[in-house]
């Protein structure tokens, strides 16, 4: 295996392995326990959830993979913030969703040649690209799976992972 090929392979994994731990965490969850905020008076387990699941949905078109799957997602999780949307969708709802953006997201990732990797991912237009090439559909991907793992930090500190 090439060197270019090691190092997305890595990311993959840390990415997987982000993502396999916060399935782990949302799996153990009663519909009562999505309701309850990591912490008094902060976002509610739903909504992190939801936040995720948006984000992911977005980064499908960011990494030019394909048009987002849920759309909606967006008013409710990522425009507003938790609380300001009176219906937010179950958590048993949104496991799904959740599990079908990443099940499309990483088959799409595993379609991508090196060279795609580290080329522009496609929120940042070709001159800035160009001024800056670290922004790429490998820095999206890093960045996505250090997102997911700070939520995952705020969501252990609910107490609520069973073991």
């Amino acid at each position: 295996m090439e060197v270019e090929e090691l190092i997305i392979q890595s990311a993959l994994a840390n990415w997987i392995l982000t993502i396999t731990r916060l399935n782990k965490f949302f799996g153990a969850l009663s519909p009562e326990d999505f309701l309850e905020p990591v912490a008094p008076g902060k976002n509610r387990i739903v909504y992190i959830l939801g936040h995720l699941a948006a984000v992911h949905d977005r980064a499908l078109e960011i990494l030019g993979l394909s048009s987002r799957l849920h759309p909606q997602l967006e008013a409710t999780f990522l425009t507003n913030p938790d609380r300001a949307i009176d219906f937010v969708p179950d958590g048993a709802e949104l496991l799904v969703l959740w599990n079908e953006i990443n099940k499309h997201l990483y088959d799409g990732m595993l379609t991508l040649a090196p060279a795609q990797w580290v080329g522009r991912h496609l929120a940042v237009s070709e001159d800035d690209f160009k001024k800056d090439p670290t922004r790429s559909r490998l820095s999206v991907l890093l960045n996505r799976t250090n997102h997911a793992g700070y939520h995952l930090g705020q969501l252990m500190l609910s107490g609520k992972l069973k073991s």
